[in-house]
């Protein structure tokens, strides 16, 4: 269902430094719709105009379309700006707190460089509901090293010299390079224990002070004092070729590239019954080494470690998001395999240092790791985890949520809702359909034709059931809720998080766009798993949004209201649109849409978070 929304207008806008090139597909650009540079804190230059029923413009407009979600913005806010309330009200009832979304802003520098959108410079944003129903807004760049190193604060120029994991520097030193691990901050955001953090997949989260969103600096308390070569539980690493291999590494990955002995990853989980944060990480030598070191942490809400466990296994692997239940770590083991020729090519700055892995396709199932939480000392090698194997390569993305239902047997089922792809539409090179050899952004790359529409993320259900021994008596993987749409960004009401939940809210694809049909997403879905049902909130034609945060003001599962930013790229205009989850999808749905200034409209995020006011 369409939700009341403003007027959608066709133009398409060109502002003005980023020169972007016409799209690889061979469309030829009429004169009149050569771009000039891009830069989203100038003003327009002009104004074309498109009919969107003509199949060749729509593929032009949507090409460019494509392109405004990744424009860089050069503009920070010196002061909290207000938002302008263009519809409806926030509700009397609308907690006060923050909602702050992170993503990168800046992919390309003053010399002619351009990077990947997962190596951008992370760009903070906040929206501040106050108590008087007035919402705020704040952005600021993380000043991480790579950025100070960048950026010129008194003549606003950049200059990239760190490669970063997905790119390659046409603009600067490409052979011997070093600088690769690039860390931007610019993945996910988090509020605990009194602490802003920026996280990123490969480095220790940046500390950022939540009344103006200055960056305070490195934050390493989550594996402060590890003893990098301490002994593992599981697998074969403690001794053999692969620990020497492992030996033989290190220096190079320490000391040269600068890597940091252990990748914290982005994404963390919150058990709200506990009152507790988890985190995990793996050792730097796992990307290219097959086995794989995982470092488990929970905290209380001072930062205080209250346990710690270890665990090694015989594959390699790559996590980025993961799950866990009341008694129980999940792991999804996406299998990657070292790619020799590319890894050569990456050494030499010629291709991305991602060129040297690839996809690992040898093997028909994807293993999923179920590891105890509780009950065993973990210094012991005493405790074991189960391994389920999925009839199915299932490359994961996101999850959702994850639960775990105890029988008086001593059986034991798990279920697991996630966004999921296939591994033959995974493609570290291509992801976003950027180029790195053009450094153009092809949005066809996330828009797989009809045949190929099983391999694009989706959302999937995965039930485990063990019997009392352990051992796999069940496993299987279907659409969750027979939902055919391409989606990602599942997220729940997280005070249930680890248990079991009846909604799941998600980013998905309505489908109406010919030209893209699959991604970037336009709706908003609810799904119901109880009675199977749907329900979805558009966002209007030429209108984009990213992942949904769910914000709790009762205890029932959907009591609370939903927040999203609605991308309108035609007019180039950004909107933050507060949802109630109980009148999903109908008509009076929208309770309230607020614009952000045009001077400070920002490029897509990745992951948010709500931090209510305490």
């Amino acid at each position: 269902m369409k939700a009341n929304s403003l007027t959608s207008s066709l133009p398409l806008q060109f502002p003005s430094p980023i020169k972007l090139p016409p799209p690889s597909t061979g469309i030829r650009f009429p004169s009149s719709l050569t771009p000039k540079a891009i830069s989203i804190s100038t003003p327009n230059t002009h104004r074309i105009s498109i009919n969107k029923n003509d199949d060749d413009d729509d593929s032009i407009a949507a090409f460019w379309d494509y392109q405004f979600l990744f424009i860089s913005q050069r503009t920070e806010t010196e002061n909290p700006a207000v938002l302008r309330l263009v519809d409806g009200a926030i509700p009397s009832d609308f907690p006060s707190g923050t909602y702050y979304l992170t993503g990168p802003g800046m992919f390309s520098d003053d010399h002619g460089s351009t990077v990947h959108p997962l190596d951008g410079h992370g760009y903070l944003r906040a929206f501040v509901f106050e108590k008087d129903h007035e919402v705020t807004f704040m952005a600021k760049y993380v000043k991480t090293e790579a950025k100070m190193e960048e950026h010129d604060p008194e003549t606003d120029r950049w200059r990239f010299t760190h490669r970063g994991p997905f790119s390659v520097l046409k603009g600067g030193k490409k052979l011997g390079n070093t600088k690769v691990m690039k860390n931007v901050a610019n993945t996910s955001v988090l509020r605990w224990g009194g602490r802003l953090l920026c996280l990123w997949e490969g480095g220790d989260p940046y500390e950022i002070r939540a009344e103006d969103l200055d960056t305070v600096g490195k934050f390493c308390a989550f594996h402060g004092g590890d003893d990098h070569d301490s002994p593992s539980r599981g697998g074969g690493y403690d001794g053999g070729f692969w620990r020497f291999a492992a030996e033989l590494l290190k220096p190079v990955l320490y000391g040269v590239f600068k890597m940091p002995p252990k990748r914290l990853l982005s994404h963390y989980k919150v058990d709200a019954q506990r009152n507790r944060l988890l985190v995990m990480s793996c050792n730097a030598e796992d990307m290219l080494l097959p086995t794989s070191h995982f470092t488990f942490y929970e905290f209380d809400s001072n930062f205080k470690l209250l346990q710690k466990k270890d665990m090694v296994i015989d594959d390699h692997l790559m996590i980025h998001d993961w799950a866990f239940t009341d008694n129980h770590y999940i792991l999804f083991a996406n299998r990657i395999k070292l790619d020799v020729i590319g890894a050569m090519s990456a050494i030499s700055g010629i291709s991305p240092m991602i060129s040297a892995l690839s996809v690992n396709t040898n093997k028909s199932t994807s293993p999923i790791y179920l590891i105890p939480r509780f009950g065993e000392d973990s210094k012991k090698d005493d405790w074991k985890e189960t391994i389920v194997e999925v009839p199915s390569r299932l490359w994961l993305l996101h999850v959702g949520n994850a639960f775990e239902t105890i029988h008086e047997d001593g059986t034991l089922d798990f279920e697991i809702h996630a966004s999921s792809c296939s591994y033959q539409w995974f493609n570290f090179k291509k992801l976003f359909g950027y180029n790195w050899q053009t450094g153009k952004l092809d949005p066809s790359v996330m828009n797989p034709n009809e045949t190929k529409s099983k391999q694009f993320p989706h959302l999937v259900k995965v039930s485990i059931s063990l019997s009392k021994n352990g051992k796999c008596e069940k496993c299987s993987v279907e659409p969750l809720n027979q939902w055919p749409k391409s989606s990602d960004f599942p997220v729940i009401n997280p005070k249930f998080s680890g248990l079991k939940h009846n909604y799941l809210y998600a980013a998905t694809s309505s489908g109406n766009r010919r030209s893209l049909p699959s991604f970037p997403f336009d709706m908003i879905v609810k799904l119901d798993t109880v009675t199977n049902t749907v329900r979805t909130w558009f966002a209007g034609n030429r209108r984009f949004v990213g992942e949904p945060v769910f914000v709790p003001k009762g205890d029932k599962e959907d009591d609370g209201y939903l927040l999203v930013v609605e991308y309108a790229v035609s007019i180039q205009r950004c909107y933050l649109i507060i949802l109630e989850a109980q009148r999903f999808g109908e008509a009076d749905g929208v309770v309230a849409r607020f614009e952000v200034p045009k001077h400070l409209n920002f490029p897509i995020g990745f992951h948010g978070f709500w931090a209510a006011n305490t």
